[in-house]
C-alpha cells in the first residue's frame, strides 16, 4: 500500500543513488561506459526505498538510523550486483568464459573489484551520512503522515 513514507525513502535513497555514482565515476576505468550508471543507481534506490525502507520504517520495526544504513548497504549491494553482472554478460557473449559455473564465478569477482573501486573515503561517508538522514527523516514522516 502506498503511504508518504514509502514515498519520501524511494525519492531520497534515488537522490543518494544518483549523487553517489556521480561522486564513483572518477575512480572507474575511463574505458568503461557510464551512461546509465547514475539513472540505474537511481532506479535502484527508488526500488530499495519503496520496498525495504519504507516498509520498515512505517511499520515500526526497528531503529530509523540502523534500517536507513541497511537500506544504503542493500543499495550498494544491488548497483553492484547489476553492473558486476553487466560485465559478466558482456564477456560470456565474447566466449571469454569455457562454462556457465566460470561465469558465474566471475561475476562474484567482478562484484569485489567494483566495490573495491568505489570504496574511497568520500563514497563511503556520503553513504553513510546518507543512510543515517534517510532513516531519520523517513521515520518523522512516518510519524507524522499515518
Amino acid at each position: 500500500m502506498p503511504t508518504m513514507a514509502r514515498l519520501v525513502a524511494a525519492l531520497m535513497l534515488a537522490a543518494l543513488g544518483w549523487f553517489t555514482a556521480d561522486l564513483v565515476k572518477p575512480y572507474l576505468p575511463e574505458s568503461r561506459p557510464l551512461g546509465l550508471f547514475a539513472p540505474v543507481s537511481a532506479v535502484v534506490g527508488l526500488g530499495v526505498g519503496w520496498i525495504f525502507t519504507g516498509r520498515r520504517l512505517h511499520g515500526g520495526a526497528g531503529s530509523a538510523p540502523g534500517i536507513g544504513l541497511s537500506s544504503v548497504a542493500l543499495q550498494v549491494f544491488w548497483v553492484v550486483f547489476i553492473f558486476a553482472g553487466y560485465d559478466m554478460l558482456q564477456r560470456a557473449l565474447r566466449k571469454t568464459y569455457d562454462g556457465p559455473m566460470e561465469a558465474l564465478v566471475d561475476a562474484f569477482s567482478l562484484m569485489s573489484e567494483h566495490a573495491m573501486l568505489a570504496a574511497q573515503v568520500e563514497v563511503i561517508a556520503v553513504l553513510v551520512l546518507g543512510g543515517l538522514v534517510t532513516g531519520t527523516v523517513v521515520q518523522w514522516v512516518a510519524a507524522r503522515w499515518r
